[in-house]
């Protein structure tokens, strides 16, 4: 079926979203009524939010307009959306008002209890001053909910923003969006509810119809914008409003598209079908699904394509926890939509996960010049070489994290400084550094143990759910791709453990490989590693190794390239080598596209840590000693680069 939309060219945004923009706390326990829920996860939720957030990570050009609160809430919603790509400079920050909030649960397949806190929120202060005219003619298209029409206020806004919109030949959208909760007509703690017979809000629906080029929603939407509760005779009172494009949801049915006069049976319309898949979550998946259709009805593809990717784009997410999180990327979509007969445990597909992980918008880091002082045994051997107190060795990592500080402000390194911390000895270091924009790592593994002991448990999964989403998790693993099978088995089974782990969790993965001790070291020692790995299905985001000649170098570029197209590199460790054999291995890597910088630290604080141990310096000259060796590394790096 064709899809004749005629659209604007020359904007700088394909679509516009007007509505609500909200923080979702989801249950972390399935199964139980919210009362007996004991702890939730946070993310990015309301209707229009998530659907900005999901055209933005399909590639579209997107934008949100609303308003949030002057609060940690509403900081985190705007970044969100940010990082991921949509344009936020038409969100406004409401001085009086709070963040909206929704509660939401996962009793069984059915059964969502939802608690919604908007009484008198931000998002719906919205009002036709938060309208900038200009800024629509900038957009292709203009989507906004129902719900912005459920009070005079936002119903003015929204008006103002059609206006506009039909002015500078501007595409529509609604998305009836209807919850009966928001429009006043069930008790609070029902936001499950999803369909209220009411005179009222049809009337309202039915007034501004006809504005729209598109109109989305679900049955019980249609019943409730055509006043009656058979869906066929709802779909021709909303026909007699509008010439609108009608898209139907049908649930795991799929979803069917309706132009011109209305059929005698859904049935008879033109339809794409759902995937099949298993449904833990159906939260948040019409706004998936309505990211999908946008992101093929804005390039003109046809309505078979665009429900094609509406319906996937849906199943994902209700095969996954969260909703503006879980929606897919271009190449993530791509990848279901080949394997969409095969793929119906969506949520347990090893490659899916992968992907889901690695290709949304992620930071870049070209050259990355990374102090390392994640040691633990090392310095406890070395406060009692010097006769120090164990009880120094926090203070020590807190001091070289102001190093770390020191040496990014003398040599303008922002986003291109970074530190490994411990959480042991390094705790307060770790708290210190985090939140700074560093590239940051933490040590997961026990030193020295082979295969590896994760040295806060074998449930490593639950423990990284307490780290920030900024650390990088580090696992140095001392590995000989022919070393004895038992051990080898074992240590690569506790590697595809913690890469499983922070897939799940969203936390990017540093592999350290150091060859194990006792076995002959051949030029191929690492490249055979490395493949063994990668065999495995083990993508770590992060490779750290050791100093490699030339050849080596490009050997490692190519397997990276071939074999993980995501990776986001290789930074070289130190090994406690002098500084001058670290500079002469930088002129080594000077060709890789690959290696991105250096993770060093003994090389840097051994000397002074030694000296500020046995009292023979005090806190500055250790800081500036380490100042110095770090910036002479980052400099030489810079030198040989540049060349």
């Amino acid at each position: 079926m064709k899809n004749s939309t005629v659209f604007a060219s020359g904007r700088n945004h394909e679509v516009v979203s007007i509505g609500r923009l909200a923080v979702d706390l989801y249950a972390n326990q399935y199964g139980c009524d919210l009362e007996d829920v004991s702890s939730f996860a946070k993310y990015l939720g309301g209707s229009s939010g998530n659907v900005a957030f999901g055209c933005a990570r399909l590639g579209l050009r997107s934008a949100m307009i609303t308003r949030v609160g002057n609060e940690q809430m509403g900081r985190f919603l705007v970044k969100t959306l940010a990082d991921e790509g949509c344009d936020v400079s038409q969100i406004r920050v409401d001085p009086e008002r709070m963040t909206a909030l929704a509660i939401l649960g996962i009793k069984d397949r059915q059964t969502f209890p939802l608690l919604f806190y908007r009484n008198n929120c931000a998002d719906m202060a919205f009002g036709p001053d938060d309208v900038d005219e200009a800024f629509v003619a900038d957009c292709t298209a203009l989507h906004i909910t129902g719900t912005h029409f459920s009070t005079p206020l936002v119903r003015a806004g929204s008006l103002r923003a059609l206006k506009f919109a039909h002015a500078h030949n501007v595409r529509t959208i609604l998305d009836i969006d209807y919850r009966p909760v928001l429009w006043g007509l069930t008790t609070p703690d029902d936001g499950k509810t999803r369909y209220i017979p009411s005179p009222e809000v049809t009337r309202q629906l039915q007034e501004i119809l006809s504005h729209f080029d598109l109109i989305v929603g679900t049955e019980d939407e249609y019943e409730i914008a055509g006043g009656s509760q058979d869906l066929m005779t709802a779909l021709r009172e909303v026909r007699r409003c509008t010439r609108a494009t009608l898209i139907v949801k049908l649930g795991p049915l799929g979803c069917a598209v309706v132009e011109g006069d209305i059929p005698q049976r859904i049935d008879d319309a033109f339809a794409v079908a759902s995937p099949r898949v298993d449904v833990l979550n159906v939260l948040g998946a019409g706004d998936a699904f309505l990211a999908g259709f946008l992101s093929g009805w804005l390039r003109g593809l046809d309505y078979s394509t665009c429900c094609r990717r509406a319906n996937a784009s849906g199943a994902l997410v209700v095969s996954r926890h969260s909703c503006a999180p879980a929606m897919p990327t271009e190449e993530e979509l791509r990848y279901f939509l080949e394997n969409v007969e095969t793929l119906t445990e969506p949520a347990n597909d090893s490659t899916l996960n992968w992907l889901h992980h690695v290709t949304p918008k992620r930071r870049a880091w070209n050259d990355l010049f990374i102090f390392a002082f994640d040691h633990r045994s090392q310095l406890y051997d070395l406060a009692r070489q010097v006769g120090a107190a164990e009880a120094r060795l926090p203070t020590l990592k807190r001091l070289l994290v102001e190093s770390v500080a020191q040496t990014e402000a003398r040599l303008k390194l922002h986003g291109s400084i970074g530190a490994l911390i411990d959480d042991n000895y390094g705790e307060d270091a770790l708290h210190a550094a985090t939140g700074r924009g560093w590239w940051l790592g933490r040590p997961v593994e026990q030193p020295g143990t082979n295969p590896v002991i994760f040295e806060l448990g074998s449930s490593i999964g639950t423990v990284l759910e307490h780290w920030p989403k900024e650390q990088v998790v580090k696992c140095l693993i001392y590995y000989h791709p022919d070393d004895l099978p038992d051990r080898r088995l074992a240590q690569e089974s506790q590697v595809r453990t913690l890469c499983e782990a922070t897939n799940e969790t969203g936390h990017e993965l540093l592999l350290e490989l150091i060859p194990a001790k006792g076995l002959p070291l051949a030029d191929d020692t690492i490249i055979r590693t490395m493949t063994r790995f990668y065999n495995l299905g083990i993508h770590p985001d992060w490779w750290k190794l050791p100093s490699s000649s030339p050849e080596q170098w490009a050997q490692i570029d190519a397997l990276i390239e071939a074999r993980d197209p995501y990776s986001r590199g290789v930074v070289m460790l130190g090994l406690n080598a002098p500084l001058g054999d670290l500079i002469a291995s930088f002129a080594d890597a000077q060709s890789s596209r690959t290696c991105r910088g250096f993770a060093v630290g003994r090389s840097i604080f051994q000397s002074p840590a030694r000296k500020w141990l046995n009292g023979q310096i005090g806190d500055d000259a250790l800081i500036q000693r380490c100042c110095a060796s770090f910036e002479q590394l980052i400099l030489a790096w810079q030198r040989i680069r540049a060349h």
